[in-house]
């Protein structure tokens, strides 16, 4: 029922579609529900919080994904095989590794609460069961657009940093697929750190990313990144990172995705250029109009064979991997798109409508303990394949025509 090679025909073809369910997003009933309906729409990768109990939750997704890709292809939805699971690293400060925080006790009585309207992720309430308030921290994946609209100036930032030895520990042995390295700038020495936890176990790992926002000296950086991870035994993916965490804001926020895309890709770097940071539905369709979208999308098997990588050295393959995948040359296309605010905001109207209705009839009575919060799509099949046509809006922009639109909801 799975296809191992998707996710690499994807890259290839410049299709390859990422969900990012954040950095620091860590509320385990939406990562499941999330990575469950973008699976079953056909995504290519799963980006996560390198948490093990989020790593746990959306394989318990993935695994629920494989019992129904059978009833996904009836759909006409586009599952070709379960995506690749990522985990997002950072070197150092980053806006993605981070969560607001603030004492709702010094909040004043008559305060508007700007901060709990704008939040995109319900992660800022008032007056909550058991006379809580404030951030509820696993739901905050750090946009920081509550921190400049507090009027009191309460919110800070709460920033962590990924340490060596725990990923080499708790997270590499979970099973993951892939590894992205959020970086910046001027970072090389604690870039280089935390490589030397993972150059050990890339044996374990199917593809690398590395995720950079613009910068003076950004190739000259890059370039140098390279060098010290070089040779490389698997693909390797330049993840583009125009304006970070603001697809949801407006159809704009797509331009500086693009821009970055454009200047990556012009520089020739060994390896797969990927959008990410502002994208939306507006991306590929903006890709199109700029030529930077494959105009031919498929599944060839005639180009399957091993090609040079780069400037023409051969890419090492390992031997458990199912087929070589050369990295594209400077005049190529964008290989992909990772969607993140805007995907999971796409699915928020079926998601808040999951947390209060009712399970199928012939679902097993939950525990005593599960909670609406806990809600699971597969248990209300009509909401399920809802969610799944909302991720197959977004997902088909970049998989057609290989994916029907006649759906059979």
């Amino acid at each position: 029922m799975t296809n191992l090679h998707f996710p690499l025909h994807s890259l290839r073809e410049g299709h390859w579609f990422k969900l990012i369910c954040g950095a620091s997003f860590q509320h385990l009933p939406a990562v499941r529900n999330l990575t469950l309906a973008y699976t079953l729409a056909g995504a290519d990768c799963i980006d996560v919080a390198a948490d093990p109990a989020v790593i746990a939750a959306a394989q318990a997704a993935l695994e629920v994904a494989g019992e129904l890709a059978s009833e996904a292809q009836r759909r006409g939805f586009g599952f070709k095989g379960l995506p690749w699971l990522m985990v997002s690293l950072n070197d150092g400060e980053d806006p993605h590794f981070r969560k607001a925080e603030f004492d709702p006790t010094q909040c004043p009585a008559d305060c508007p609460r700007p901060c709990e309207k704008i939040c995109p992720a319900d992660a800022i309430a008032f007056h909550l069961p058991g006379n809580n308030s404030g951030v509820i921290d696993s739901r905050c994946y750090g946009c920081g657009r509550c921190i400049p609209v507090c009027p009191y100036n309460l919110i800070y930032a709460r920033s962590y940093v990924s340490t060596p030895d725990a990923i080499a520990r708790q997270v590499l042995p979970t099973g993951i697929d892939a590894v992205e390295i959020h970086t910046q700038v001027g970072r090389k020495a604690d870039f280089e750190r935390l490589w030397g936890a993972l150059a050990p176990n890339l044996h374990r790992l199917k593809l690398i990313a590395v995720s950079c926002p613009d910068d003076e000296g950004l190739i000259e950086y890059l370039r140098s990144l390279y060098e010290l991870m070089e040779p490389l035994p698997i693909p390797l993916v330049w993840q583009t990172d125009g304006r970070p965490m603001s697809g949801d804001i407006g159809a704009g926020t797509t331009h500086a995705a693009i821009k970055l895309g454009q200047k990556v890709l012009s520089a020739g770097l060994p390896g797969y250029v990927q959008l990410a940071g502002g994208t939306n539905s507006h991306t590929v369709i903006k890709l199109k109009a700029v030529g930077l979208l494959n105009p031919i999308l498929g599944y060839g098997e005639e180009d399957m064979g091993t090609q040079g990588c780069g400037d023409g050295g051969n890419f090492p393959v390992p031997s458990d991997s199912p087929m070589s995948v050369p990295c594209p040359m400077p005049d190529a296309h964008i290989a992909g798109v990772a969607y993140g605010s805007y995907a999971r905001v796409l699915l928020s109207p079926v998601l808040d409508l999951l947390e209060t209705t009712p399970m199928n009839e012939d679902c097993p009575s939950p525990p005593d303990n599960q909670t609406a919060m806990n809600a699971r799509l597969e248990d209300n099949l009509d909401l399920l394949w809802q969610a799944v046509a909302y991720a197959h809006s977004l997902v088909s922009q970049l998989k057609l025509p290989q994916f029907s639109s006649n759906l059979r909801l």
